[in-house]
């Protein structure tokens, strides 16, 4: 892997639950990363949808970073205001150098 296409600053998010006035649990993501690592990020792919009669764009990406056995399919990726849901992990060759990460862009 060449090192230095590691150059996007991603900061990896988990879920918080909390309870509204309610008293309803409520998943937020709106806490500090738990990790910032750095990555490169490559769209894979792009389609349209229509949905409830609005066309909406889903774009997927391939985030690879160092090997963090910490990461999980249950995390988000933020990389300045873009968020990405991550949908698999990928350790290419079960190595542990490095994992794939791939994810949908929501937002």
């Amino acid at each position: 892997m060449n090192i230095g296409k590691l150059r996007h600053r991603v900061e990896l998010k988990s879920a918080t639950t909390e309870q509204d006035g309610y008293g309803e649990s409520v998943e937020t993501w709106s806490g500090d990363a738990y990790t910032t690592v750095w990555a490169s990020i490559e769209p894979l792919s792009g389609r349209e949808l229509e949905h409830a009669q609005q066309i909406t764009a889903e774009t997927n990406h391939r985030i690879r970073i160092r090997y963090n056995s910490s990461v999980a399919a249950e995390h988000r990726a933020y990389w300045g205001s873009r968020i990405f849901e991550i949908t698999a992990i990928i350790n290419p060759e079960e190595r542990n150098i490095y994992q794939d990460l791939y994810c949908k862009e929501i937002g």
